[in-house]
């Protein structure tokens, strides 16, 4: 494997760098700009693979934001890469919450203060719905992906149920429905170019066109 160039570790460290102090609500809400630059702006990674890499980054231990800039920028440069994502995302994040925590210990009680916290969480969950339509465009392949999607929510919604056996019955229910179909001869949609047409045809009818 060539070694990456120095420049192309600068661009991912500063593509990484600017994302952390712009966005706010934790890493789901920096899933939208995190695809923007690293699909539609600098076409480091497809659009059809971004799902997985967010996919895995939420499954293991740690912030997704932290993990899905190690996975990317692993994908991207190797261990070099993973590095110079990973610290361009931390650092203005760790700055800020320094800052923050300094400045919140003084004003914490002032009526403006509070009124844009207010406003913040509420744009968080709207970024946060954008990240889920988007990653649920790649992910709902057919209707069995969308079944399994609505029954996982009604899950975590009406039980207390730990997300780590979620996420591990998800991946039984997706081997399961595989297998199951492959042995009766059924078309498979599975993540990869000739399923295209089919998964957007399934997520654009059920999750819309988008935000």
């Amino acid at each position: 494997m060539n070694i990456p160039t120095w420049k192309l570790l600068a661009q991912i460290f500063w593509t990484f760098f600017k994302i952390g102090p712009v966005t706010f609500g934790g890493g789901y809400a920096m899933i939208p700009l995190i695809e923007r630059e690293v699909v539609e702006r600098r076409n480091w990674v497809k659009s059809k693979d971004i799902a997985d890499l967010f996919a895995i980054s939420g499954s293991i231990p740690g912030a997704i934001a932290f993990n899905s800039a190690s996975f990317i920028g692993f994908r991207i440069a190797g261990i070099p890469g993973a590095i110079a994502a990973t610290v361009g995302v931390l650092l203005p994040t760790f700055a800020i919450i320094i800052a923050l925590c300094i400045l919140l210990l003084k004003v914490q009680d002032h009526p403006k203060i509070e009124a844009a916290m207010r406003g913040i969480r509420a744009t968080t969950v709207a970024l946060i719905v954008y990240a889920g339509i988007k990653i649920g465009k790649t992910a709902v392949l057919d209707k069995a992906t969308l079944v399994t999607m609505l029954m996982t929510v009604l899950v975590l919604v009406f039980s207390n149920v730990n997300p780590v056996l979620v996420i591990i019955g998800g991946a039984l229910v997706g081997i399961g429905l595989v297998s199951f179909k492959s042995k009766l001869g059924m078309k498979v949609a599975l993540d990869d170019e000739q399923s295209s047409g089919m998964r957007y045809k399934y997520a654009d009818y059920y999750l819309g066109d988008g935000i």
